[in-house]
């Protein structure tokens, strides 16, 4: 690489190859990645960032700009829309935007977004078009002729495509409506059920009295509702079975789902909750009742209740299956104020644990168990039947002597499994498979992790207050360890640690992700179970709920609820806005000395690689020597600043340059100046630019002298 880069050089002039993120130079000294706040500038590698906003560390090497984010309610998708150019020998009425053009013979219709009426080429760009516009008959507006169609002369390039796409995106946008109700969206979660991919949204109702819970549809959100229950005190002759007709004399419902708390049916002893349909002829009372389908016979305790939510809550979830066949797979949840409950995409069954109050805050699923903790306490269903909690069934409790703030289930031997429980300040993990095995034992005192941190990501990653940790399995297969891995921005998580909100993880990119309530977010990258930097997030929404699901494509979908109170749900990773928004975003590198500290460089030129697909627009700044007033440049432009307010912007020198997609020819850039070293920065803005890859930096650049002291 060297010699080629020699070859074709200016005598004299030498060449230094950074690769971002990797950090690794054309003689092969390796460097970390990722934002640094705190490591010394001589010992700091010339890939690491001082200063990033909305760009990751890529699995590949270098910093890509993110992809932005999107509103959904199961309607078409913004990033999804596509446009037409209708053009016209003359306008006999210029069309207005927003306007539906109609085309005679054809039938064809579109929505206008853009109009150019200018001599010589005279079109529209259209979107949500039916049919297909020929180049021959007249266009018009309801009653008012607009024009004749004609062959398309007009062309645009790559910046104005990229912009006619954003248009029609914005156009697709404004159908997407919010969650109704009031207040923030509570809990965002995906399944797929029966086949069909859909996206579910609990949020306070109207005046904020329950919460109500939500589906996305084709037309939209579709409040999905809140069933009956009824308590039986007896059941028996034959088990009870989902789809049942319950019936007392003239009353009828069907059963919607059948949870028996304790007891067999085959002993006539079983006891628990029906969820019901509205009945049908009157209400249920205490007395005898059959369940016309599976034979069984039950007592029914008292009249059935509509169920309900409480406002307010902070929803987790799982999703698991404790039958073994794909259609019992289901989710299940808690949030802190109500009872824990079952979903199946239809029905919701609130599950009675016997805790007083019963309000679980955490959920988890181990070993066919279904974990919930409340307080310092945690609680574990039978094996296999989320609905039983007694310690006759296999069920029972644990106290930790911490508060919780949750749990994930941990790999293990075949013979050997593990649940690590998080706490405020420690850290235990629960060894056995049974009642009668398990065993808690305290891991690590005094390290914890906050609430909603908790993520598995072929390690265990959490959160705690004093940055990301990771618990990874020993060389002793089943037994753990932990190591920090955010020491280097300990200044930025101690401004924001006190604002999270909740976590995720992206397997498709390999990033463990913490979300705080400002809008920041902090994305680590880990390739091969080898932690390669961080990249701080800015969005002008923060988040506030999250789930991650595959779809039935096997696609990974990652949605979100903001902590603003509009009531929107968005879907990450797509799209090249935020949601509309212009993507401001920017990586300032580490003074780069060039291996030479103390040796004064004539800089001439460098050279970027960007990778990517579509048109981008990237401005190259640069400082030198410390930033001096000494090494002042002129032609300087300002832009804005970062969270910490540290870098000095106005005094960089700019250029901008334009990037088609097309190549990964490196691009030149002027850099005049003699310093002993170097700071460089590289942004982009707008609302339509695509994903890019800045995969390395080439300085050009001639040795001078020592410097003086």
């Amino acid at each position: 690489m060297a010699r080629r880069l020699q070859e074709q050089g200016m005598p004299g002039v030498k060449y230094s190859l950074t690769r971002l993120g990797a950090g690794v130079s054309y003689n092969g000294t390796q460097y970390p990645g990722g934002f640094d706040q705190t490591t010394p500038s001589l010992v700091l590698s010339p890939g690491s960032l001082r200063d990033c906003v909305n760009f990751e560390c890529s699995q590949s090497g270098g910093y890509g700009r993110i992809a932005g984010y999107e509103r959904v309610d199961g309607r078409a998708s913004p990033s999804d829309a596509t446009y037409t150019l209708v053009q016209v020998s003359s306008f006999t009425n210029v069309p207005a935007v927003g306007d539906t053009i109609t085309q005679a013979t054809s039938g064809a219709t579109g929505y206008v977004f853009t109009v150019n009426n200018v001599a010589g080429a005279y079109y529209m760009l259209v979107t949500q078009v039916t049919g297909t516009f020929d180049v021959s008959h007249a266009i018009s507006v309801g009653a008012t002729p607009i024009g004749t169609a004609t062959a398309i002369t007009a062309s645009l390039t790559s910046q104005e495509n990229a912009i006619a796409l954003a248009g029609a995106a914005d156009v697709y946008r404004a159908l997407i409506g919010a969650v109704p109700g009031s207040g923030p969206v509570r809990g965002v979660v995906a399944m797929t059920f029966s086949g069909v991919d859909a996206i579910y949204a609990f949020r306070d109702n109207a005046g904020g009295t329950a919460v109500d819970l939500y589906k996305s549809t084709t037309g939209g959100w579709t409040q999905v509702s809140f069933l009956y229950q009824v308590s039986f005190t007896t059941g028996g002759v034959a088990t009870g079975l989902d789809g049942d007709v319950l019936t007392q004399g003239g009353v009828t419902a069907t059963v919607k789902r059948v949870m028996a708390a304790s007891g067999t049916w085959a002993g006539d002893t079983a006891a628990g909750i029906l969820v019901i349909t509205a009945p049908a002829g009157g209400n249920f009372a205490a007395g005898a009742a059959t369940m016309a389908g599976s034979g069984s016979t039950v007592t029914l305790a008292a009249i059935q209740t509509a169920i309900t939510m409480q406002p307010g809550g902070d929803f987790e979830f799982v999703k698991c299956n404790f039958s073994g066949q794909l259609v019992t797979r289901r989710i299940y949840g808690c949030d802190g104020v109500n009872k824990a409950f079952e979903f199946d995409g239809t029905t919701l069954a609130p599950i009675a644990t016997g805790l007083s109050p019963d309000v679980p805050s955490h959920i988890a699923y181990h070993k066919r168990f279904l974990f919930l903790s409340q307080a310092s306490s945690i609680f574990y269903s039978g094996p296999g039947t989320p609905f039983r909690w007694t310690a006759t069934d296999g069920g029972g409790e644990i106290a930790t002597g911490d508060t919780v703030t949750g749990m994930i289930s941990l790999p293990g031997a075949q013979t050997s499994t593990t649940l690590a429980v998080y706490m405020d300040s420690n850290t235990g993990l629960l060894y056995g498979l049974s009642a009668s095995d398990f065993n808690f034992t305290l891991f690590d005192a005094g390290t914890g992790a906050i609430p909603k941190t908790i993520q598995s990501l072929f390690d265990v990653f959490v959160f705690d207050h004093l940055g990301a940790i990771t618990l990874k399995t020993s060389l002793n297969y089943g037994n753990f360890a932990s190591s920090a891995l955010t020491k280097n921005i300990l200044p930025f998580v101690i401004q924001e640690r006190t604002k999270l909100t909740t976590s995720s993880v992206s397997r498709d990119k390999s990033q463990y992700r913490v979300y705080f309530n400002d809008g920041y977010s902090l994305w680590l990258t880990v390739v091969n179970q080898q932690y390669v930097g961080a990249s701080i997030i800015l969005f002008p929404d923060p988040v506030g709920c999250v789930d991650v699901e595959h779809n039935s494509d096997g696609v990974e979908l990652t949605y979100f609820g903001s902590t603003a109170t509009d009531g929107y749900v968005y879907q990450m990773d797509t799209g090249n806005s935020f949601d509309g928004d212009a993507i401001t975003a920017y990586i300032t590198m580490a003074w780069d000395a060039i291996k030479s500290p103390r040796i004064l460089k004539r800089f001439r030129a460098a050279s970027i690689e960007v990778q990517g697909t579509a048109y981008a627009s990237i401005q190259f700044g640069y400082r030198l020597g410390y930033g001096s007033l000494n090494y002042a440049e002129s032609d300087a432009i300002t832009a804005a600043t970062n969270f910490a307010g540290t870098p000095r912007w106005d005094s960089f020198t700019w250029d901008d340059f334009v990037w088609d997609g097309q190549t990964l020819t490196p691009t030149d850039v002027k850099v005049t100046g003699t310093a002993e070293n170097i700071q460089v920065t590289i942004s982009s803005g707008t609302n339509y630019i695509a994903p890019y890859n800045i995969n390395s930096l080439i300085y050009h650049y001639s040795d001078r002298r020592g410097m003086r002291v």
